[in-house]
Formats: C-alpha cells, sequence, structure tokens
C-alpha cells in the first residue's frame, strides 16, 4: 500500500523561509518521480515542483529561484525549501507520486502572512 506522508507547514512573514518533508512508504522510492503540488483557496491545483529518478528538477514558473526540491533516496523522502516566501504562496501542499495509479499525500498547510 502506498502511503505519502507530509510535514512541515506551517505560519511564516513574508521573506521567511520552511522545509517541507514527504515520506514514501510502500514504493521503491528511487525508481519514482515525485512531486510537490498546491492548492490555494478557489483555485485550482498547480505543480509546484517536479524530480525524477536520477535527480532531475523542475518548477513551477512563480517559485523559479525561490523553491528547491530534494530527495534521499536512503529516507524514502522528497524535500521542498520553500525560500523568499510570498502571501501568494499561501495554499496546502501536497506530496504525489505515480505507481500504476496517482497517490496523494494529506498535505500540509502552508500560510504566509505577517
Amino acid at each position: 500500500q502506498v502511503q505519502l506522508v507530509e510535514s512541515g507547514g506551517g505560519l511564516v512573514q513574508p521573506g521567511g523561509s520552511l522545509r517541507l518533508s514527504c515520506v514514501a512508504n510502500g514504493i521503491i522510492f528511487r525508481l519514482y518521480f515525485m512531486h510537490w503540488y498546491r492548492q490555494a483557496p478557489g483555485k485550482q491545483r498547480e505543480l509546484v515542483a517536479a524530480i525524477t529518478a536520477g535527480g532531475s528538477t523542475d518548477y513551477g514558473d512563480s517559485v523559479k529561484g525561490r523553491f528547491t526540491i530534494a530527495r534521499d533516496n536512503d529516507k524514502n523522502t522528497v524535500y521542498l525549501e520553500m525560500n523568499s516566501l510570498k502571501p501568494e504562496d499561501t495554499a496546502v501542499y501536497y506530496c504525489h507520486t505515480k505507481f500504476i495509479s496517482d497517490y496523494w499525500g494529506q498535505g500540509t498547510q502552508v500560510t504566509v502572512s505577517s
């Protein structure tokens, strides 16, 4: 059974930083692409960052230069380092992978506000 568990969200002031973590169980983690998505109230879920099995990365235009995705295959964990946070980054952040079907974590709330 595939399970993704996110952590690390919270309240941060504009310009601040947070690091999200997602632990994956039930898959051979090192073989799979991993993604971070986010969904703000009233908006569609959007792709924030992706990392391939080989470690290549890609980012949504709105977070390029501010966010970094990384993976630790020994810990079955994918990270999202978020810097220079803006109020428009406020959303629920989800970890995702696809193994025959799509799998999502439960989400972690990130709120950027003064």
